[in-house]
Parts: structure tokens; C-alpha cells; sequence
């Protein structure tokens, strides 16, 4: 295992500044993280991946950890998190990026792959379903009404 110091850097991204968590070089993974976590839920896997090779960015989604956390409810809108991660992608200075994500993190690199397909090298989903399967089955569940 080589040692891969984790540097702490700011991101502009959709009218916010995210904090991200980086070690390694190569070609990039963004690792978003679920609810209510931040980056340090993916720091057993930073050092593995940095040590195959790639470039490993963990940011802490807005609203999140170090991220900015903008006082208006529409801010966060699934949109604007995937503007987020459109804006990560740039800043490694590649045009393609692999993408993991988590729980709410999955969410998100769902909507970014369907939107943004081009960005997208690998794209790896955890603990979160399809958007279409989820939308579906919300609305058989008694989620729904938890949720609401």
C-alpha cells in the first residue's frame, strides 16, 4: 500500500463552493457519499483506489460537512446536485469521470449518468434503486406516506 496523503481543496460548482477530499493521480472517481454523511463515509476506500491508479474525489455534497449550505429549499433540488457533479467532473480537468455513488448519493449519480451519459466512464450504484423503479414503487408503498 503506498501512502496517499488526502488533500482538503473547493470546488465552484452550481452557485456553491464544495469542499473535496482528493488523493492519487489518474483518471478520476468521484465517490458521493449518502444521507447524512459527508466524505469521510468513502475513507476505507480512498487509499485503494488512489493506490490502483486513480485520481479519487470525495467531495461533501452541498449542504453537507464542509460544503456551503445554501438557506433556501429549492438550492436543493435534484437539478442543482447534479449541476454539482457535472461541475466536479470539469475541475479534475478530464471529460469523463468514473462515478460512485451511495444512498442519496446513488440518487444522484443516476440522474447525473441519464443526463450527462458523456461524463460518465463507470458509473457504480449502491444502496439506491433505478429512479424509474423507485418512482414506481413509491407510490404502491406506505414509503410514500412515511416519507411525505
Amino acid at each position: 500500500m503506498i501512502a496517499h496523503a488526502i488533500r482538503h481543496e473547493r470546488v465552484d460548482a452550481d452557485g456553491v463552493s464544495l469542499h473535496v477530499a482528493r488523493a492519487g493521480d489518474g483518471p478520476p472517481v468521484l465517490l458521493l457519499h449518502g444521507f447524512p454523511e459527508n466524505w469521510h463515509a468513502w475513507r476505507h476506500q480512498i487509499a485503494p483506489l488512489a493506490d490502483a491508479g486513480f485520481s479519487v474525489w470525495a467531495p461533501d455534497l452541498r449542504g453537507y460537512g464542509r460544503s456551503d449550505r445554501p438557506g433556501v429549499q429549492s438550492a436543493y433540488r435534484l437539478d442543482r446536485l447534479v449541476a454539482d457533479v457535472a461541475a466536479l467532473v470539469r475541475a479534475t480537468g478530464h471529460h469523463r469521470a468514473h462515478v460512485v455513488g451511495h444512498d442519496w448519493g446513488g440518487i444522484v449519480a443516476w440522474r447525473f449518468a441519464a443526463e450527462h451519459a458523456a461524463s460518465v466512464d463507470r458509473l457504480v450504484v449502491m444502496n439506491a434503486p433505478h429512479m424509474a423503479l423507485y418512482a414506481r414503487q413509491m407510490w404502491r408503498s406506505s414509503q410514500l406516506l412515511r416519507s411525505w
